[in-house]
């Protein structure tokens, strides 16, 4: 439903992008000797469609970041009271490495992630592929990860950069499962 809209949006644009190409070449023959008028014409133009475009963009803006779950995840975490499982998590080529591989729905839960070898991008998806979270797997250094999981169900780790010829095999399943 969501991709039908997306699309019917997307060929409305491109109409309305066709219909101002269509005026600017019908329109482009005329010349004038003074184009003062027109200047003033065209700020006054430009000035109102910065608003509208601020004011169209601006609420798509919001709803499209209203569901990063970074401070979410940290924001639930914080509030349950509940202290925080730590997994350990290390990436190596082509495989990651955690302490633990399942946990509670609700549990909040502190990743802590670093490399072996080289950087990994370390990224959770949930059964439907969507990006919960994710942070830089680094060697040398330990990056933390606050998430509390909101639904039980099987979650991916998967690396989101780049990291040699097997980069596509670097994954591993986090369970999430009733308390």
């Amino acid at each position: 439903m969501l991709q039908e809209i997306a699309w019917l949006v997307s060929l409305a644009l491109m109409i309305l992008v066709a219909i101002g190409f269509t005026f600017v070449a019908i329109h482009s023959g005329k010349r004038a000797d003074d184009y003062t008028p027109m200047q003033v014409r065209a700020y006054r133009l430009r000035s109102k469609l910065f608003w509208v475009l601020v004011l169209v963009l601006g609420p798509v803006m919001v709803y499209n970041l209203r569901d990063l779950p970074y401070s979410a995840g940290h924001a639930r975490a914080a509030a349950s009271g509940a202290p925080a499982m730590v997994i350990e998590a290390k990436g190596y080529q082509w495989r990651w490495e955690l302490s633990r591989n399942s946990v509670g729905v609700g549990q909040p839960v502190e990743f802590h992630v670093t490399s072996a070898d080289i950087n990994h991008g370390f990224a959770i998806y949930d059964a439907e592929l969507h990006l919960v979270a994710q942070t830089q797997a680094m060697p040398g250094y330990t990056n933390k990860l606050n998430y509390t999981f909101s639904k039980k169900g099987t979650y991916r780790v998967l690396c989101l950069e780049y990291c040699g010829i097997a980069h596509h095999n670097m994954m591993t399943e986090i369970k999430v499962t009733d308390l």
